[in-house]
């Protein structure tokens, strides 16, 4: 399953009353926390206020969610997604023995051993309906097979919900904002900030010469699915430094996907693969046309990591991808 949105399941409760059984007040989208007289609250992208009489110690939730305010000093004690946090690039470098793994696929969340955790709060995200941004409300959040599963976690600690929309750049901003309200060190945002600009200076520099780059996700059985950078927020914020993005066209939202025998339709000099579930380099050679391709030819394949949205994260693989693209030659 490639990462970002996936077909949602029609629900038959909203998300108002999810919010409802979880204990907490809608309220305006506001955008930043508050907290007073010892008590905490956070106003989340749907516009849901989750208040609480203490900041939460304890935050659980989402792989994406979680590895980034673990990259702020904010250690989760458990954790879902739609693979085990001990085989997501997000964790790399974390010690995971006091991490609780709750789910290793998409949906699949072990209920019971996630009330065992003993969690605050539970955090995650949401993805856009289209290319408009707009959120559906009545729809589940990222990281839940159902409105009913939700509503069955939400029982367990109140959620909070990060919009994964428009630029990674005010998505890592919203996403300071709820791990100041958690408590994160200043100074540690401060410095990952600094590592930032510098990897994105040096990411606009690498993209001076116009090296074309597709990211995709690929198998065998689904095909090739291309990446839309006007969509993906992490895309996005690198095409604004300057990379230069193949646009696969059609009308679809996120993604645009093709057969195999299509592929050498979308020639680019760099090819991205993604490393969540899709094939390596090695395996979508069995395919004649990935052969034909001229990243592929001029061996100009990198991994497209999807990494947690903070300035840690962001500046490392931002330098990582700086470092690829000023090695890659022109091959279209």
């Amino acid at each position: 399953m490639p990462r970002g949105p996936r077909r949602l399941v029609g629900a038959t409760l909203t998300l108002a009353a999810l919010v409802a059984t979880a204990g907490c007040s809608g309220g305006s989208a506001e955008p930043a926390a508050a907290a007073d007289e010892g008590g905490w609250s956070f106003t989340d992208d749907l516009g849901n206020t989750v208040e609480l009489d203490a900041t939460p110690e304890r935050v659980a939730g989402l792989n994406d969610v979680v590895a980034s305010l673990w990259n702020y000093g904010l250690e989760p004690v458990a954790s879902f997604g739609q693979t085990s946090a001990a085989d997501d690039v997000a964790f790399e470098g974390k010690d995971l023995a006091d991490l609780e793994i709750v789910g290793e696929s998409y949906g699949q969340i072990d209920l019971e051993r996630l009330a065992a955790a003993d969690p605050d709060v539970i955090v995650t995200s949401v993805y856009p309906t289209d290319s408009s941004g707009a959120l559906d409300p009545g729809q589940p959040l990222y990281g839940f097979e159902s409105i009913q599963q939700q509503e069955q976690v939400a029982r367990i600690a109140p959620i909070v919900a990060i919009a994964y929309r428009g630029s990674a750049a005010d998505v890592i901003e919203r996403t300071v904002e709820l791990a100041d309200s958690l408590g994160a060190d200043g100074e540690v945002i401060d410095a990952a900030r600094e590592d930032y600009e510098a990897a994105s200076a040096q990411l606009t520099a690498a993209d001076e010469r116009g090296i074309t780059v597709l990211p995709v996700y690929a198998t065998a059985a689904d095909g090739w699915w291309m990446g839309k950078a006007p969509d993906d927020p992490s895309l996005r914020l690198y095409s604004g430094l300057g990379v230069d993005f193949v646009d696969p066209g059609g009308d679809s939202y996120f993604w645009e996907t093709v057969s195999w025998e299509r592929v050498t339709e979308y020639p680019s000099d760099v090819i991205l693969y993604s490393l969540r579930g899709g094939e390596t380099p090695e395996q979508m050679r069995a395919q004649p046309t990935y052969r034909l391709l001229p990243a592929v030819q001029a061996g100009q394949e990198y991994p497209w990591k999807y990494i947690g949205m903070d300035y840690t994260a962001q500046a490392a693989y931002v330098s990582e991808l700086a470092g690829w693209l000023d090695e890659a030659q022109k091959a279209t």
